[in-house]
């Protein structure tokens, strides 16, 4: 497989793509306001071409685009391994203009999808995700090999991750407008880390460079997600083979109810040495006694923390 830079191959290109730009706002604190500068994180379309035909338009963070291209193929079933892609390049937009928000990918001989069933006629915004295809049906017609059985990780190491992960967001740190995904090995060792202003964008990214360095499936990995962990975000994470995802913030009703078939365990609420697992907390070990009144708690969010999302355990509640 081929790539082809941007830096490289364009040089009249309109502007490299960028990620931060700054700009001049009114800040107000305490009864006083002052004229600063800030740093905003970017958001650029990015037209994602099979041959001479979008495929998707997805509003994104510029940076780490073949990645991300190569990624959303993968986790849409479009390629199977990095062998299926013969070449990626960066192409013109409609005007004749090398501006770095278009992707055109050349799958190899043999490789087939269906342009008709796979084509979107929306744009993908950073909120968004799978929007027009997000149904537990589509991803169960996919049969998704389900993830290692044999996986575990200890809950101590787990609590440690999202500390890791935040470490190293450079974007994020200087806006504060970023989502991250990072992947760990058994270990605890970030492996790889991508921002975007989307969350899908950013697992897209870390399962794209995943495929590119040939380390699919992630089989004995963890990944970490910095915002909520919704049901696109599942559907990805099974597509690449993960066996556990942890999310800082709340799964939605339908990830949970395909990350338990799917034999995902997923992990939410993930922050300050406390988390909740969701589905298949077999994979989680810890050197705690089980406790007979598991079965019989509710987890909910302790009403003077209200903005801290952290979660006690009331024995008087049944489940």
């Amino acid at each position: 497989m081929s790539i082809h830079h941007a830096a490289d191959t364009v040089p009249w290109m309109r502007h490299p793509p960028q990620r931060i730009k700054t700009t001049h706002v009114l800040e107000w604190s305490a009864g006083h306001d002052r004229n600063v500068l800030d740093d905003l994180a970017v958001e650029e379309p990015l037209d994602i071409r099979i041959g001479d035909e979008t495929l998707t338009l997805t509003m994104r963070t510029p940076g780490d685009d073949v990645a991300l291209s190569a990624g959303f193929l993968y986790s849409e079933g479009i390629v199977q391994d990095r062998s299926d892609i013969l070449r990626i390049e960066w192409a013109c937009n409609d005007g004749g203009i090398f501006d770095g928000n278009v992707i055109t990918v050349t799958l190899s001989p043999g490789t087939s999808h269906d342009p008709v069933s796979l084509r979107r006629h929306f744009v993908a915004h950073a909120s968004c995700g799978i929007c027009g295809r997000a149904s537990i049906e589509a991803v169960r017609a996919r049969q998704p090999r389900r993830p290692n059985p044999r996986f575990t990780c200890s809950a101590e190491l787990l609590t440690q991750l999202p500390a890791t992960l935040r470490s190293v967001q450079r974007i994020f740190g200087r806006t504060g407008g970023l989502h991250a995904a990072g992947v760990f090995n058994s270990r605890g060792e970030l492996l790889l880390v991508r921002e975007d202003i989307g969350r899908h964008n950013a697992v897209d990214k870390v399962i794209g460079e995943s495929l590119l360095q040939g380390l699919l499936p992630l089989s004995d990995h963890v990944v970490l997600v910095s915002g909520r962990g919704g049901f696109e975000i599942v559907q990805k994470a099974l597509a690449a083979g993960v066996p556990l995802l942890a999310s800082v913030s709340a799964p939605s009703s339908l990830a949970v109810q395909l990350a338990r078939e799917g034999g995902l365990t997923l992990v939410g609420f993930l922050r300050d040495r406390r988390f909740i697992v969701y589905a298949h907390s077999q994979r989680i070990t810890t050197a705690a006694q089980p406790t007979t009144e598991r079965s019989q708690v509710r987890a909910h969010r302790d009403p003077q923390s209200a903005g801290s999302r952290k979660f006690v355990v009331d024995p008087r509640e049944s489940a």
